[in-house]
């Protein structure tokens, strides 16, 4: 009898999933804001009417405190929390949400004015077989797909003298050409793949919340980026910062993920600072428009054509879902169903949740707004993006508790 060896389990493994995927209309979610780094799914053949009948809870787990998303590859989703001085990467079925494997190392819970945790999302290479993550003090781990073992480890804070946001680092590992980049100094560094080694870095000073965004500009590949004080588009390959936008939030806040489209960056905060529309080009890019209508604390809108939908306010204030033009940031609606929340997005429709734990399905549409459905799936507080994966919408609480909601369509 022939025996396979664990590598060719495991591609072939990856292999299969990838077959099921393209017959079934799904669709993995590798890294934080999905395949595409825009927080929309390609996913068909889903269920998003629920004024009928709601979909199903399939599972539950506890993960600990914090808000990590998830990354949702070849059958298994990752995702970070905290559990009593420790952070704790686990590994789940997707199907069952039975804990496949779990990694461990020493953390602080950084609970200033809020319950703490981690906040960056785990970001899988498949074809490596690999997993990556930024924990909230400056370690940086890759660890292999199949049981959570230590591939490489570095602590950037300390032994490359970045400096700790007061939040920590909460941005998401970037894989960009066999890099991973992480949102660390004034402008990003970047790390070898395989082994972990700077090749290059920015100045030391404070980063910002958001995670590095790629893109290509004229033959180059870029990546966009936050720090403290501005946000800034640099060559993935050199480090070079080739434009920014000054873009001053109150405590250093630059969260939300600058989204590019059509050669144009937009970007957003919260704490009254408001978002604007510019122009790419070398420099300090000079505004399109600038409004003070939509503020985006934590989460990026998503954008769906030539209009964004998003949560304007803080998660302290009495926020409200808004659509507005990319054209001119003009609000075409605004409501109050939702409150404060986070979002993501199938093909052409919403998928939102409160911060009191209501998730929703709604049509993207500039018109209005009209919620398909709804139902009650966790307690606040849900600040953490819901992620679409193989059909099963993955949502997570502070508190660290996670359910599964499967809206396949029924058979």
């Amino acid at each position: 009898m022939v025996r396979l060896g664990g590598n060719f389990r495991r591609w072939g493994g990856i292999l299969f999933g990838l077959i099921a995927s393209l017959s079934l209309g799904a669709e993995d979610w590798p890294n934080f804001r999905g395949p595409r780094h825009d927080g929309v799914s390609n996913e068909t053949g889903r269920r998003l009417d629920w004024a009928a009948a709601a979909p199903e809870i399939v599972w539950r787990a506890e993960v600990g405190i914090g808000f990590s998303a998830f990354a949702v590859v070849a059958g298994k989703a990752f995702t970070i929390g905290h559990v009593t001085g420790e952070d704790v990467v686990s590994c789940l079925d997707e199907d069952s949400g039975r804990v496949i494997w779990t990694h461990r190392y020493s953390s602080e819970l950084g609970a200033k004015f809020y319950i703490g945790g981690p906040g960056s999302t785990p970001t899988v290479d498949s074809q490596a077989g690999l997993v990556h993550v930024m924990g909230k003090w400056g370690e940086v781990l890759c660890l292999s797909i199949d049981d959570g073992a230590v591939k490489w480890r570095r602590q950037l804070a300390r032994d490359a003298d970045f400096l700790v946001p007061d939040w920590g680092f909460n941005g998401s590992p970037l894989l960009w050409g066999g890099l991973v980049i992480l949102n660390m100094g004034s402008a990003g560094v970047a790390l070898e793949g395989e082994t972990g080694k700077i090749v290059w870095r920015s100045k030391g000073d404070e980063c910002g919340y958001s995670t590095p965004v790629p893109y290509r500009a004229k033959n180059r590949e870029m990546i966009a980026v936050s720090s403290g004080e501005a946000y800034s588009g640099v060559n993935a390959r050199t480090g070079k910062v080739e434009w920014a936008v000054p873009w001053f939030t109150r405590y250093g806040v630059n969260a939300a993920d600058p989204i590019i489209w059509r050669d144009e960056v937009f970007v957003s905060s919260g704490y009254q600072q408001g978002s604007g529309l510019f122009p790419l080009g070398g420099g300090e890019l000079r505004a399109k428009w600038k409004q003070r209508r939509f503020r985006a604390q934590q989460n990026a809108p998503v954008r769906i054509g030539s209009y964004l939908y998003g949560f304007d306010g803080d998660s302290s204030s009495r926020a409200k879902l808004k659509c507005l033009s990319w054209e001119t940031g003009e609000v075409q609606w605004e409501d109050e169903t939702f409150g404060y929340g986070a979002l993501s997005a199938v093909g052409d429709h919403l998928i939102l949740i409160s911060s009191k734990g209501r998730l929703g399905i709604a049509k993207a549409s500039p018109s209005g707004f009209k919620v398909m459905g709804s139902l009650p799936v966790l307690e606040a507080d849900c600040w953490t993006v819901p992620v679409l994966a193989n059909g099963r919408i993955l949502c997570r609480n502070s508190h660290g508790s996670v359910v599964s909601v499967d809206i396949r369509a029924a058979k």
